[in-house]
């Protein structure tokens, strides 16, 4: 009976460690490697949208065009905001997105603390795509306004030294950028 215990136990710790596996990115900054954990129970769609672009490649490369020190530093723009791609171009970093359909809201009680990537968006709920935004600090106004669907959990330290922006628009001169984004 200890020995079926037993291995039920490991067989469970296991199949535990390689669920929560599944769903840790990694991101690659110029200082460092960033873990980020993901919320599927949260805010499936917007972590199955998430997981789904950085495998395919779609955030190598991409800037983070918009930073704020104290606040946060967005990125995400797969169509202005690659580096790597042809239609990449600074000035319109921001405004575009993938070319898959735009996603409903996932509001929830997670809280906008320093570490959380919450979907960027538009005035509109209903319009994230592929932007996001990684907090600095814990942001309470945005609380229940933007889906929260992951947090890092190692690498912060990294994350803080992304080149900062304009103090009053956040967009970035000669930006810093995500080299790689892939599951683990």
């Amino acid at each position: 009976m200890k020995k079926i215990i037993y291995l039920f136990i490991i067989f469970f710790s296991l199949e535990n460690k390689y669920i929560m596996a599944k769903d840790i990115m990694i991101m690659k900054l110029k200082d460092g490697v960033v873990e980020i954990e993901l919320y599927p129970d949260k805010a499936p769609n917007h972590v199955k949208r998430f997981k789904d672009l950085a495998n395919d490649g779609k955030y190598d490369g991409v800037v983070f065009h918009r930073v704020i020190d104290g606040f946060m530093a967005q990125t995400g723009d797969v169509k202005f905001g690659n580096s790597n791609s042809k239609d990449f171009n600074l000035s319109l970093a921001g405004t575009g997105g993938s070319n898959l359909p735009n996603l409903k809201a996932e509001f929830t009680e997670i809280p906008h603390v320093r570490g959380t990537l919450s979907a960027a968006r538009s005035a509109d709920p209903n319009s994230a795509n592929s932007q996001f935004f990684i907090c600095f600090e814990s942001a309470p106004h945005l609380d229940r306004q933007y889906s929260v669907f992951g947090k890092v959990t190692s690498g912060m330290e990294f994350v803080d030294k992304i080149k900062r922006g304009d103090p009053n628009s956040g967009a970035v001169k000669d930006p810093d950028k995500i080299l790689s984004l892939k599951s683990k």
